[in-house]
């Protein structure tokens, strides 16, 4: 693995204007940058990443199937009481999942380290599944690749075929976000085509114009009942909402399915760690108020269970505590993970996303970014596959 300076294709930002690609700047600051790309060896992707995620998707789901017969476990994870039916429900129904993410640490010269599971509404998926792919293809056609490059992307494919397995009938499929964010709704979107040319009928909804009907239904903002629905809304939140209560009875599969609030959750990462302690994919992770917790030491990250985007997330380095982008998360509670050296590549650390489709690993995508924790703003840069 190292990371590759070169020049950017011309025209770049024109291109990726037309194709919609609207959050490749945010707030000013550059998202997509493909001032370098990293390259990994064949192996390096096989043995090193595909091959973990693999791993640790199916100890994630052996979780999940404890938790779901588990009042303690449910209460660990800060899972209302009222919920944790739906949650269980859900698994022992087997509702269908549709993607998810983790994040690791790597620098070809030892095992991934998980960072955590991105498993209800991660982002990202554009860039990785096609803009990146169309990045190594106009590299390869410039001369500036070798025309036997390669990507671990099979993100796009995957996505529709998951698709068609969820609704092999077709039909409608509501698709929710919050239309004031920009990545949010392009995402959204850029699923509603994926679902299209998997054959479904894709019908947006803003969050906030989801209704219900006098029989408990869900609805959308015409009345339409709202029977299948990919929502880019974590479960924690929608736990705590006055409409969580009709959950349950309103019918509706969702995508990401209530089962996902086990795993989008840093306390999955301590109870990973009470389960195959010494793997070599897993960092030692606690509770706080685990007294275990003091072989960490004084240098550890804390965490809250529930945290986007690097928010509230503190690193402690032989006691110093490092600035914190403070978000307001935290209220239910913290887990300690131990303090993982990330390498630099030209003073960047990169972090690792493979992402899970169903339950088949279907490529990666680099974030990189100064601090050491990734953030909102933390660039994407593209990877490629070199012998």
């Amino acid at each position: 693995m190292k990371r590759v300076r070169t020049a950017e294709r011309p025209g770049w930002d024109a291109r990726a204007d037309a194709l919609g690609f609207t959050w490749r700047h945010l707030d000013g600051a550059r998202y997509w940058d493909e001032r370098a790309y990293y390259a990994f060896s064949l192996e390096e992707v096989e043995r090193d990443l595909e091959a973990p995620a693999l791993e640790l998707h199916q100890m994630c789901l052996a979780l999940v199937d404890e938790a779901a017969r588990s009042e303690a476990l449910m209460a660990r994870l800060a899972i209302p009481e009222a919920s944790r039916d739906d949650v269980a429900d859900s698994w022992l129904r087997r509702d269908p999942s549709l993607y998810g993410r983790f994040d690791f640490a790597y620098d070809g010269t030892g095992p991934a380290k998980l960072f955590e599971y991105n498993a209800d509404t991660p982002t990202s998926i554009y860039e990785t599944g096609t803009f990146q792919w169309i990045w190594l293809e106009d590299m390869i056609a410039l001369g500036a690749l070798p025309s036997d490059a390669d990507q671990f992307n099979s993100l796009h494919e995957k996505l529709e075929q998951r698709f068609r397995a969820i609704f092999p009938g077709g039909g409608f499929v509501h698709f929710a976000a919050d239309p004031e964010s920009v990545e949010d709704r392009q995402t959204v979107r850029y699923l509603e085509d994926i679902a299209a040319q998997a054959g479904l009928e894709p019908r947006f909804v803003p969050i906030g114009e989801i209704g219900l009907d006098a029989d408990g239904r869900f609805v959308d903002a015409d009345r339409y009942i709202i029977q299948a629905i990919f929502k880019l809304y974590p479960w924690e939140e929608m736990f705590r909402e006055p409409y969580a209560a009709n959950i349950a009875g309103s019918r509706t599969r969702f995508l990401e399915p209530p089962w996902k609030a086990v795993l989008s959750n840093k306390g999955l990462l301590p109870l990973l760690w009470e389960r195959h302690a010494g793997h070599p994919n897993l960092l030692p992770a606690f509770f706080e108020d685990d007294p275990a917790m003091a072989e960490l030491g004084r240098s550890y990250v804390r965490k809250p269970l529930f945290s986007r985007e690097g928010a509230n997330i503190e690193l402690v380095q032989r006691g110093r505590r490092a600035k914190v982008l403070d978000q307001g998360y935290g209220a239910e509670g913290h887990i300690r993970q131990a303090l993982h050296p990330i390498t630099a590549f030209d003073r960047n650390y990169p972090v690792i996303g493979a992402w899970i489709v169903g339950d088949e690993p279907a490529g990666i995508g680099v974030r990189e970014d100064r601090s050491r924790v990734t953030k909102n703003l933390s660039r994407f840069v593209p990877h490629a596959i070199l012998g």
